[in-house]
C-alpha cells in the first residue's frame, strides 16, 4: 500500500493523503485583500486531489508584508476573501490552511515580475522592522530595530491573525519562521545582534518564536494542529544550524507545535545553497528523530522520490511546490503511478483511465 496515499491524522484532524501545497506567493492582492485568482489557484490544487493546501505567506501587518501584493490578514475586513478560499478547498476534499508571517528587514519589495528590488519609501515602499538594524544585503535601507513595545504588537498582531484565521475557516495555521523573515531573523545570530532578552544566547534568540507559538496556540483550537516552518540551516557556520534546529524542535513541540515544516536558507543574501533533488531532506529526517512530525520540502517532483522519503521514515508529510504550480493534478496521476486509489471529482471522470 502506498504511503504518499495513505491518510495521516494529526489531532482530530485528518489528511487524506501525505501530499501538501507547499505555501507559496502569488503576488497578486490587492490591500491584502484574496481575489479570484487565489479562489482559482488554490481551489484548482485541491480538486487534484492534493491532501492539504497552505494558503502561501499571509501578512499579520501591513508592514510585514514582502510585497504590495501579498495576502493580509490585519483586518477583519480580510477574513470574507479568505473564507471563499478555505470554504472551496474543503469542498474538494482536502484541508485548508494557511501560513501565518512577518516579512521582517525583507519587507517593502517590489514584486518579482516588477524587479523584486527593495521599495523607496518616495515609491510605494515602507519602514521595515528587524531584530537589529541591519539590512538584508547591501546597499538596502537599514530595518528599526524592535523595541519592547513592537515585539508586544509582533506576539500580538499573529495571535489576532490565528483568531481571524479560524473565523475564515482554515484548519491548520502555519507560523512562518523561514527564509529570512522576521521570526528566523530573530533565530539567527547573523541578523539578531540584541543584548536583551530577545538576542545573544539560543534560549534568547529562540524567545519570540516560542512567544509566537504559545500565543497562536492560546487561540486555536485543540483539534486543530499547528505548524512551523523553520530554515534548518542558513548554509553557513556563522548562522543558524541544524543542530540548533534539532534542539529547537522539542520547544516547539511543548509551546504548542506539532509539526515542523523544515525548509532552508533565505537569510543570507549571498548564501551558497547545494540546490538538488531531496536536499532538504536530511534536515526533516534529523528534526523527525527528537520526536516531532515533519514535513520534507525542496525539489520533491516525482511520485516514487516522494514515496521513498515517507518508506524511509524520513518525514510524515511531503510539501511540494514548483511541481504543483506545473501540474495540479499530480496527485490523481501519481496514485495512479504508485497503483493507489483517489477520488477524482466526478466532473472528471470521463479523464480517468
Amino acid at each position: 500500500m502506498s504511503l504518499l496515499f495513505t491518510p495521516l491524522s494529526i489531532r482530530n484532524l485528518t489528511f487524506r493523503n501525505r501530499i501538501v501545497m507547499s505555501p507559496m506567493c502569488q503576488y497578486t492582492a490587492g490591500d491584502g485583500y484574496a481575489a479570484d485568482w487565489h479562489v482559482v489557484h488554490y481551489g484548482t490544487r485541491a480538486a487534484g486531489g492534493t491532501g492539504l493546501i497552505i494558503v502561501e505567506a499571509t501578512a499579520v501587518w501591513p508592514e510585514g508584508r514582502i510585497t504590495p501584493g501579498d495576502l493580509g490578514i490585519w483586518s477583519d475586513n480580510h477574513i470574507d476573501g479568505l473564507r471563499r478560499v478555505a470554504e472551496f478547498v474543503m469542498s474538494q476534499g482536502a484541508v485548508p490552511g494557511i501560513q501565518l508571517a512577518h516579512a521582517g528587514r525583507k519587507a517593502s519589495c517590489a514584486i518579482p515580475w516588477e524587479g523584486g528590488k527593495q521599495l523607496d519609501l518616495k515609491h510605494g515602499g515602507w519602514e521595515t522592522v528587524a531584530p537589529s538594524a541591519i539590512p538584508f544585503s547591501p546597499g538596502e535601507r537599514a530595518p528599526v530595530e524592535a523595541d519592547g513595545v513592537c515585539i508586544e504588537r509582533i506576539i500580538e498582531g499573529f495571535r489576532e491573525a490565528a483568531v481571524r484565521a479560524l473565523k475564515a475557516g482554515f484548519r491548520v495555521a502555519e507560523i512562518h519562521s523561514a527564509h529570512g523573515y522576521l521570526l528566523q531573523e530573530f533565530l539567527s545570530p547573523i541578523s539578531n545582534k540584541r543584548t536583551d532578552r530577545y538576542g545573544g544566547s539560543f534560549d534568547n534568540r529562540i524567545r519570540l518564536l516560542i512567544e509566537v507559538t504559545e500565543a497562536v496556540r492560546s487561540v486555536w483550537p485543540e483539534e486543530y494542529p499547528i505548524f512551523v516552518r523553520i530554515s534548518s540551516t542558513e548554509w553557513s557556520e556563522e548562522g543558524w544550524t541544524p543542530e540548533e534546529s534539532v534542539r529547537l524542535a522539542p520547544l516547539l513541540q511543548k509551546a504548542g507545535a506539532d509539526l515542523i515544516d523544515c525548509s532552508s536558507g533565505g537569510n543570507i543574501h549571498n548564501a551558497k545553497i547545494p540546490f538538488g533533488p531531496n536536499y532538504q531532506v536530511p534536515f526533516a529526517e534529523m528534526v523527525r528523530k527528537s520526536g516531532i512530525l515533519t514535513g520534507a520540502v525542496g525539489m520533491i517532483t516525482g511520485a516514487g522520490q516522494a514515496e521513498e522519503i515517507l518508506a524511509d521514515g524520513k518525514a510524515d508529510l511531503i510539501l511540494m511546490g514548483r511541481e504543483l504550480l506545473r501540474n495540479p493534478y499530480f496527485p490523481l496521476q501519481a496514485a495512479a503511478g504508485l497503483g493507489a486509489g483517489i477520488n477524482w471529482p466526478l466532473q472528471y471522470l470521463r479523464a480517468k483511465g
